[in-house]
């Protein structure tokens, strides 16, 4: 304790440390769920990556462009403006000032997404926005997607790899989607892995130092649980590094 003498006060360390969390993974691992909840439960940021390729998609359906037609997408990429909100409680996404949360889920923007998506131009555009979301995160952020371990944030502080059967991704994936078929659910979830897995623009790939955890026997409770014990446990390991 400080008596107000001669002594220097010992120095004041943070007791939350800032930290960068990236999770990729397929779709119907739980990556959104999951992400959002921890980054609640641990007072960050979140960022979902995936809605912002599905934004501008949407964007480029919209507004006629043939998203069969890698220079047309290119030509357009820089004309829509993306924001997105980081609350994990109410994450929210526009596109030119529009809501576009409940448009960006169509089956229309699901089919034609990976297409969108494999364009460079698209990808630097969207990932230079993605780097200046996670730079200005204050306390940290959560971002989720495919390619945020391995392209977007390499120097992540954490890095998860959620996998799963894809029987138990379809499965899910068909329960949010409600009443779809489950076979041709995981038909449609194989297809897209095989058409982001062999992009050759940053394509979804697990970084060598990520830790990857295989939701499929596990309950949405136990996969943030461990998602936040990964956390802290780097939090902790910053923290010591500061001392």
């Amino acid at each position: 304790m400080y008596d107000g003498g001669s002594r220097s006060p010992r120095k004041a360390f943070p007791t939350v440390e800032t930290v960068i969390v990236a999770i990729d993974g397929p779709s119907g691992t739980g990556k959104s769920s999951t992400s959002k909840a921890v980054a609640a439960k641990l007072g960050l940021s979140y960022l979902d990556t995936g809605a912002q390729y599905r934004a501008i998609t949407w964007w480029m359906i919209s507004n006629g462009v043939d998203v069969t037609d890698a220079d047309a997408v290119a030509n357009a990429a820089g004309k829509p403006v993306i924001v997105s909100g980081t609350d994990p409680a109410r994450p929210t996404i526009t596109v030119d000032g529009v809501d576009a949360s409940g448009p960006i889920r169509t089956e229309e923007v699901t089919s034609k997404v990976s297409a969108v998506s494999a364009v460079p131009e698209v990808r630097t555009l969207i990932t230079e926005l993605q780097r200046s979301i996670a730079k200005d995160a204050a306390l940290g952020i959560v971002v989720e997607g495919r390619d945020i371990g391995t392209t977007v944030l390499p120097d992540a502080d954490l890095k998860i790899f959620l996998t799963a059967s894809p029987e138990a991704r379809a499965a899910r994936r068909s329960g949010e989607l409600k009443g779809a078929d489950v076979h041709a659910t995981q038909q449609a979830l194989i297809k897209r892995d095989a058409a982001d897995s062999s992009r050759k623009t940053s394509p979804l790939a697990k970084a060598d130092d990520a830790v990857e955890v295989d939701t499929t026997d596990l309950t949405l409770d136990q996969v943030i649980e461990c998602v936040v014990t990964l956390v802290e446990e780097k939090r902790g390991q910053k923290r010591a590094a500061a001392l």
